[in-house]
């Protein structure tokens, strides 16, 4: 394709106008439909986008439009039928984490991408294209760290009632598909299984501890065996005051990393320095902060406190690569497949809560369990 990428948004609510945003800016493509059946949502990404029409339903936009691309930022629960709609018209299209609420339904679209030739479809897992997050995912290919034996994954933030007040979507299963771990710890279980590959099993349990009139969990832990057969343990929760950091540690027999908020905050490596590091303590060849990624070649990323800026950057870092896989017709760097493999993990992480016993990822993806259902409400 030559020219600017024209862009239908599905969904304009508060991540839709962080996409717009980083649309606007882009070079390669140019917003030109706003959708959403609620017109106030369109009324205000237009009033910050003056060229863009508005929509209140996608047919209308991709009739009249002809939009080269369809980014799906609607609720979980909605976002295979509009991106089904979107293939169909023969667009491009991005869809917002995660890829649906319906493992079922994610695997019937899965199919349905696979056939689409020259057609780009991928799914939004920005923290893939974080420098940290790239940087160790580099180093465990490398083999950098030995054998990866173990990880530690945590996303302790905190949401207040208002903030699930404030949708009826919110905190639902047929529309959210979840809580702390759909919603806010989706992206980190992701990068968990980046880091260490295909899951095989998962035990969990879940609860509903801080918050009132939602369906959905807000505190989840899980212990995860690997095809490797490395072990992780993951917490997501939105119970934590006043909200913390999102962390992952990667261990192995040769070194280590620590992400903290999306930045390299520790890494040890037999290739960094001239002896291990000793028990519980960071010496010998360990590297913190900036150190850590001036080792793995990275400073782009801004030291200090995170600013406004700082949370489009893995979406702009994810667009030059959607810009990139339109313009050549190669394949994007997240594929539906990788979100269906994270998507049936968190079901899977769902089934073991409700039922009480380790599951097995591979029976979630071949269909099973779709009847069983977490309640974690008070009787």
């Amino acid at each position: 394709m030559t020219g600017t990428i024209r862009v239908a948004l599905a969904g304009c609510g508060v991540i839709g106008r962080n996409h717009a945003r980083v649309i606007a800016e882009h070079p390669a493509f140019t917003l030109v439909a706003a959708v959403d059946p609620v017109t106030g949502n369109t009324a205000r990404l237009i009033a910050d986008h003056p060229s863009t029409v508005a929509y209140t339903g996608l047919a209308d936009a991709l009739r009249e439009q002809n939009p080269d691309l369809v980014v799906i930022c609607t609720p979980s629960g909605t976002h295979l039928e509009l991106a089904r709609q979107a293939v169909e018209a023969g667009t491009h299209v991005v869809i917002e984490k995660p890829l649906d609420v319906s493992v079922a339904r994610a695997a019937d679209f899965a199919a349905l991408a696979e056939q689409a030739a020259g057609r780009v479809v991928t799914v939004i897992s920005q923290h893939r294209f974080d420098p940290a997050s790239a940087a160790v995912a580099r180093a465990v290919q490398d083999g950098r760290f030995g054998t990866v034996t173990s990880a530690v994954a945590s996303v302790a933030w905190w949401r207040d009632q208002a903030y699930y007040d404030g949708g009826a979507w919110r905190g639902t299963w047929q529309l959210d598909g979840g809580g702390a771990l759909m919603n806010q710890g989706v992206h980190t279980a992701d990068l968990l299984l980046w880091f260490l590959g295909r899951p095989v099993e998962v035990q969990a349990t879940a609860g509903l501890l801080a918050h009132d009139r939602i369906e959905v969990e807000d505190t989840v832990a899980a212990t995860v065996r690997f095809e490797s057969g490395a072990l992780a343990v993951l917490l997501a929760t939105t119970a934590a005051y006043p909200g913390l950091t999102t962390r992952i540690q990667v261990h192995g027999t040769r070194g280590s990393a620590v992400i903290d908020n999306d930045r390299l905050e520790y890494f040890h490596s037999h290739t960094t320095g001239s002896g291990p590091a000793g028990a519980g303590s960071v010496t010998g060849g360990a590297l913190t902060g900036n150190q850590a990624e001036a080792e793995v070649g990275f400073d782009d990323t801004p030291a200090g406190p995170r600013r406004e800026d700082d949370f489009v950057l893995g979406h702009r870092r994810q667009y030059d690569d959607i810009a990139r896989a339109v313009a050549t017709g190669t394949e994007p760097a997240v594929t539906v497949q990788d979100a269906l493999r994270s998507l049936a993990f968190v079901r899977a992480v769902y089934v073991s809560a409700a039922l009480g016993r380790p599951i097995a990822i591979a029976d979630v993806l071949a269909g099973e369990y779709s009847d069983v259902h977490l309640d974690v409400r008070p009787a």
